[in-house]
């Protein structure tokens, strides 16, 4: 890392950094993306200037280039260390030099340094990446262009020299002193049906009879205080395809470029089955950091963090299945235990862990992870019982690398479900410890329910394991494909499945065509789903697939700048290199050689001011305290038992509008179970009051209606139409199996 003298831009002082302007363009389910640093230097006196900002760790960078006095100058990717000593020996030589690299501790920061920015002078820099676009239950293509880089709390033996060890200047979200703006293009073959974002947007112009592309821009003013979230949906998202792109021999006589790339995506029908009789053991780790006290937006009754997280551990308290064993850390820069030991889910154990999550706090200090990391890991594991990893965070940790590979080195024993709460949630961590760990990401900003995310979450955690999953390709005699793409050995109901494969050898004439095949077991039974497609290559200056493909390798392969190993380090190098997409291990470097003379006068440098929405800083006002009372959701939820079913009492004929005595009185089977009857009450209060959080409270639910059908017998139809009647509600006795 390239230190600066420690020097930092005072308010008075001119900020270098003007503009930034993002030209985004999406195609079917893939972006791309160009952003415009605009730099001037309005001091009398050369400057060196540093910008860190935040980047989902899903970019690949693969192009930084420097417009100076109308001229161009195109970057190299170069090893890192080889890409610092060029810049130094440069900036040391008074020429001007430009440098664009990702943080040591974490993908999902990057730091721009330009040195030698003379009196007057104006520079614009653009980086481009390209980034597949994540697939949100709902059908939605999501993409967040980050703005938010929130203090990360340092932990001890973390590198020294990571870009957010800068003194940047933080400043409120609405002080920003440079302006921004975003224009979008969308396309797809399939139509758009809507466009939404969290951001005032100008009014969407589509185009095409069917809405296949539309225009799209930031309304004017906007302020970057904010990631810049879009939710794009097609009429149709759920179509496997194949694309073949072309590569690139004449530049590149060997390696990953050279042959056509194919890029595969597959949408798995897997078939709805009855979850094994294999319970698991469920071990949630909860961010309880100061920084958890802040809401999750800026928006107005925005839910504070531990709020949110504390309905959702009540949630999913009663929605894990009987005979389960289960443990709650709560997590911050020390930790706490419920339990000395995962504890069998019991009445007892649930009511005890459920009066701790009442009284948490986000009073733990700083985020460090780790060590309840390897606290979980070090207990032995449960015969018959798999573990089941939720961790929640707002993600704000240096020590990104170090975790996942704690995760990584644990993957087989295990899958490990993550959650990056609020806005600045580091992508590097919550993505790569689900992708090493087998399980799934999410990330809650804006209006998101935490607690409707966390329970899709755990019904992938009680789906039966999909096994011996492989992707089999028939192509023409002559023909080969290597899969470049990390071994899948996990998929889940509704995900999406992206695969990327070198061809290799002659392609055949026009119409030929390949096959390629996605095979998995499910419960002893094989399934496969086939796309055929054709074997003509298209062409892409950019070389969208290949950059993707490169950056698939990568991730799999680059586990950190000082994590990787040697041997590895070798080939992460080569391919990051070849293909021109950054790496932990590369650096792009531009020096600009048409200056005639050096660079005259003292260098002074400045760092660009950075948005942060909160944090443990000293600089940052402290965050309201805003407490929203329990719904009578999440108060009928906390009354459920273990088994699944409620109690008659007056706590639940509270929520339920209906005196005590009137319930009793209601009771239509004499000497009949009061619980049979307080819990088709409480079933039928569910689908009418609270039908539109049914993705919340579906588990328990089903938990609650198994019970039914054990303890009511015969007498569960009369229940059931009392029931509707008593409380005059619509709900179908369907649902109850009546």
């Amino acid at each position: 890392m390239v230190r600066p003298s420690g020097l930092l831009t005072r308010q008075e002082e001119p900020v270098p950094l003007k503009s930034i302007c993002v030209t985004l363009s999406v195609r079917e389910f893939v972006a791309g993306v160009a952003a415009t640093l605009n730099y001037e230097n309005e001091e009398k006196f050369p400057l060196e200037t540093f910008f860190v900002f935040p980047m989902d760790e899903d970019s690949a960078v693969y192009s930084f280039e420097a417009m100076v006095d109308g001229k161009t100058i195109k970057a190299e990717l170069k090893d890192k260390k080889k890409a610092h000593i060029i810049y130094e020996s440069a900036i040391s030589h008074r020429h001007q030099a430009f440098l664009l690299e990702e943080d040591k501790c974490s993908r999902d920061v990057f730091c721009c340094n330009v040195g030698n920015l003379q009196p007057g002078s104006k520079v614009a820099l653009t980086l481009k990446y390209v980034q597949e676009l994540p697939l949100e239950a709902d059908g939605a293509l999501r993409y967040v262009l980050p703005a938010v880089l929130n203090p990360r709390y340092r932990c001890s033996g973390s590198p020294e020299d990571s870009c957010l060890d800068l003194k940047t200047p933080i400043v409120p979200l609405d002080d920003l002193p440079y302006s921004f703006s975003m224009t979008a293009t969308v396309s797809s073959q399939h139509g758009i049906e809507t466009i939404q974002s969290n951001c005032p947007l100008s009014p969407i112009e589509y185009l095409g009879d069917k809405k296949t592309s539309a225009q799209i821009s930031l309304a004017d003013g906007h302020k970057f205080d904010r990631d810049v979230e879009l939710l794009i949906y097609y009429r149709e998202v759920h179509t496997p395809s194949v694309a073949v792109e072309l590569g690139n021999p004449k530049n590149n006589p060997d390696g990953l470029m050279k042959d056509p790339s194919a890029m595969v995506c597959f949408y798995p029908n897997i078939p709805e089955v009855e979850p094994s009789a294999i319970c698991g053991e469920f071990v949630f780790l909860m961010d309880c950091s100061g920084s958890m006290q802040c809401p999750i937006s800026k928006q107005d009754k925005s839910q504070l963090r531990i709020e949110a997280a504390k309905e959702t551990l009540i949630l999913l308290l009663k929605s894990l299945p009987v005979n389960c064993y289960f443990n709650i850390y709560a997590f911050g820069s020390s930790f706490e235990a419920f339990f000395p030991n995962s504890v069998k889910y019991t009445q007892d154990t649930m009511e005890e862990a459920l009066r701790r999550v009442k009284l948490m706090r986000a009073d733990l200090g700083g985020t460090e992870i780790l060590t309840p990391l390897q606290v979980v890991y070090r207990e032995p594991s449960i015969p018959g019982h798999p573990l089941q990893l939720f961790v929640f965070t707002d993600g704000e940790v240096t020590d990104t690398f170090s975790i996942i590979k704690e995760v990584r080195n644990h993957r087989l024993r295990h899958r490990c479900f993550s959650f990056g709460i609020g806005e600045g949630a580091s992508t590097s961590l919550i993505k790569g410890i689900a992708r090493v760990g087998g399980g799934t990401s999410e990330f809650i900003t804006g209006k998101d329910r935490m607690q409707a995310k966390a329970l899709r979450a755990l019904k992938h955690a009680l789906q039966p394991a999909v096994e011996d999953v492989s992707v089999n390709w028939d192509l023409p005699r002559g023909l080969s494909a290597k899969t470049l793409s990390p071994e899948q050995t996990v998929l889940y109901k509704g995900q999406r499945l992206i695969v990327y494969a070198q061809l290799t050898g002659t392609m055949p004439p026009e119409e030929g065509t390949g096959e390629v095949c996605l095979n998995y077991t499910l419960q002893g039974k094989r399934c496969e789903n086939k796309v055929t497609f054709s074997l003509q290559p298209k062409l892409d200056d950019n070389f969208t697939i290949h950059r993707l493909a490169a950056k698939a390798f990568l991730q799999s392969m680059d586990i950190g700048f000082g994590e990787t190993p040697a041997k590895t380090k070798k080939d992460v190098l080569k391919v990051s290199i070849d293909c021109g997409v950054i790496s932990s291990h590369t650096a792009f470097i531009a020096i600009n050689k048409d200056v005639n003379k050096p660079v005259q006068g003292p260098l002074a440098c400045r760092d660009i001011p950075r948005p942060v929405l909160l944090g443990a800083a000293a600089q940052m006002p402290q965050c309201k305290r805003v407490v929203f009372g329990e719904t009578y959701l999440v108060q009928l939820i906390s009354l459920q038992n273990a088994d699944g079913s409620w109690d008659l009492d007056e706590d639940l004929a509270r929520i339920l509008g209906i005196s005590l005595k009137d319930l009793w009185s209601a009771l239509p089977v004499k000497d009949a179970d009061s619980s049979s009857w307080a819990t088709v009450l409480a079933v039928v209060w569910l689908h009418a009051k609270a039908k539109h959080q049914k993705c919340e409270w579906e588990l328990l639910e089903k938990k609650a209606r198994t019970w039914i059908n054990s303890n009511a017998g015969s007498i569960k139809k009369k229940l059931v139409k009392a029931a509707i009647a008593f409380t005059k509600s619509s709900v179908d006795p369907a649902v109850f199996g009546v």
